[in-house]
């Protein structure tokens, strides 16, 4: 449960056997992000149609819209994890460090929109665990306590644990493998190797041998978008690197995210971003104007 209209929209709480004052929760979708990192193995979490056996290092990563399973405390009365729920305006735009490295990073999974497969199952390395627990700790104690300067203190616990999940999907093609998703891993890396280039619909369909309308529907009911529309947000990402992090001209960055027309570039990045490239660029120079990724 997130906190009331007014406070600031981060919370924390453990997830062990104190799970037996809940109750149970049925199947349910979220629609705020959230983490649930358990540096214990023990219990059991349902998330879409799979049953996780929670492991050492266990970091699932719900997104906007993902289903988690029927929970009860029994599952739960062997795991001691702690779970973390945010919304996005948790980052104002007068926050440093508002635009931070998950936002930008190509094709994350865990927190895109339309999420439909469940959450993603992640694993903190064994020589992080001690780390990932104490800065969970320290964001539970600042928003626990409120003391002054907690909400700066908890965003930056928050922003130092969002980088660390962005370092950790990095091999989203892994990552999608393990979590039992072949078809999905194949499709994202044809993206992630041609997106510079001309790629259609075609072209994808032709790479992972099956045919356009069955790679449509596929790939629509897993994750709530289409082909086109990844190929188009892993070209936007790459955009926003580069109108953000250098000086080129707008049509030759359009150029190498795969847009050989400026016009068609400046015309698609402003209906995804609500703005031009050139007026998304000059709000990432002031920060009280922040660009939305």
């Amino acid at each position: 449960m997130l906190p009331a209209p007014g406070e600031l929209p981060v919370a924390t709480r453990r997830l062990d056997h104190s799970w037996e004052n809940t109750g149970t929760f049925e199947e349910h979708a979220h629609d705020f992000p959230g983490l649930a990192y358990f540096p214990t193995a023990g219990g059991l979490l349902r998330t879409g149609r799979q049953s996780w056996s929670i492991e050492a290092g266990d970091l699932f990563v719900v997104a906007p819209g993902d289903v988690m399973g029927h929970i009860t405390a029994t599952d739960l009365a062997q795991a001691h994890g702690w779970g973390v729920f945010f919304t996005a305006d948790a980052f104002g735009p007068d926050v440093p460090g508002a635009h931070l490295a998950w936002r930008t990073h190509p094709l994350l999974f865990p927190f895109v929109r339309g999420g439909a497969i469940g959450a993603l199952r992640l694993r903190v390395p064994e020589p992080e665990q001690l780390d990932w627990t104490a800065r969970l700790e320290a964001l539970h104690n600042e928003l626990t306590h409120r003391q002054d300067g907690y909400r700066e203190a908890a965003l930056a616990h928050l922003t130092l644990l969002l980088v660390g999940v962005s370092r950790l999907a990095a091999d989203v093609v892994g990552d999608l493998r393990e979590n039992r998703e072949p078809l999905l891993a194949e499709v994202f890396q044809v993206i992630e190797e041609r997106y510079p280039q001309p790629l259609s619909l075609r072209d994808v369909a032709a790479a992972v041998n099956i045919s356009p309308g069955h790679l449509t529907s596929t790939v629509r009911r897993r994750t709530g978008r289409t082909v086109q529309e990844w190929i188009t947000e892993r070209r936007m990402v790459q955009a926003r690197r580069l109108l953000a992090a250098t000086d080129l001209q707008i049509g030759e960055i359009g150029r190498r995210v795969g847009f050989p027309d400026a016009g068609y570039f400046a015309r698609t990045f402003g209906k995804v971003h609500g703005m031009s490239p050139a007026r998304w660029r000059r709000a990432g120079a002031d920060p009280a104007r922040g660009p939305r990724p």
